[in-house]
């Protein structure tokens, strides 16, 4: 299951069932798990923590030290969760003094090219596409599906089960349920299409409808609006996640 041809840094943790190809490189202080499969010149790096069932495709490089002038060398992580897929040439940078760790969560796509930078934090069931960059300290939330070649500024936080229109590019927070798109990015309505994949009723969705049209078509200021949201609309986990996620924006939602 490993081949001779791969390098294993002697203090590097591997658990069982873990399948090497020739030319990966393993760091020290490394630790991966279980039922892993790492292919060909992947490169797992110094503070790499890497959980169970992932595949870790050619090429791909988890660990390198922050793209950040910041970073003075300071002991860090990049963590992996389990069952991700991690595919060519995707970048995961360890954490810096910030945060300390950079986190993918669970059960992720990570398509080609993809680029997670330093302290960011991706939650589980997330698709990222292709050549997709995240700056630091970014934070996406579980369950979103960013398209391909989607740039996005350090602080900015994705709301969870939304999808963001490839070629994009923001420096303001997205929130949950919504498509985002256009140039200049801005709210093209909420994401119907995967909210029924994911099992949200219609009243469901429909109260969902109703918080975003306050917040976009009411002419409201953003306080005003989610007082209203919280003053007609039934309370819901979705509401309140709606609310919170916008209330609590320190970099403002997208327009």
């Amino acid at each position: 299951m490993i081949s001779p041809l791969a390098y294993i840094h002697p203090e590097a943790k591997i658990g069982e069932n873990v399948e090497i190809a020739p030319f990966v490189f393993i760091d020290k202080n490394v630790v991966i798990g279980d039922n892993n499969k790492i292919m060909a010149n992947a490169n797992i790096l110094y503070g790499s923590r890497i959980g169970n069932g992932n595949t870790i495709f050619p090429g791909a490089v988890i660990g390198a030290i922050p793209q950040d002038l910041k970073f003075q060398g300071e002991e860090s992580t990049a963590e992996i969760g389990d069952n991700n897929t991690i595919r060519e040439n995707v970048t995961i940078n360890r954490g810096t003094a910030a945060k300390g760790r950079t986190i993918i969560g669970n059960n992720n796509l990570l398509m080609e090219g993809v680029h997670v930078a330093h302290d960011a934090l991706v939650g589980n069931y997330c698709i990222i596409g292709n050549s997709t960059k995240m700056a630091g300290e970014i934070v996406i939330d579980d369950f979103s599906i960013i398209s391909a070649n989607v740039l996005m500024h350090q602080f900015c936080r994705v709301g969870g089960y939304g999808m963001i229109q490839g070629g994009c590019r923001f420096s303001k927070d997205i929130p949950p349920y919504i498509i985002a798109g256009r140039e200049p990015i801005a709210y093209s309505g909420i994401n119907i299409i995967g909210l029924r994949r994911r099992g949200f009723s219609n009243e469901t969705i429909e109260n969902i409808h109703n918080a975003y049209r306050i917040i976009y078509q009411s002419g409201l200021n953003t306080s005003d609006a989610l007082k209203k949201i919280e003053e007609e609309i039934p309370t819901s986990p979705e509401i309140e996640y709606i609310v919170s996620f916008i209330r609590d924006s320190e970099r403002g939602i997208i327009r």
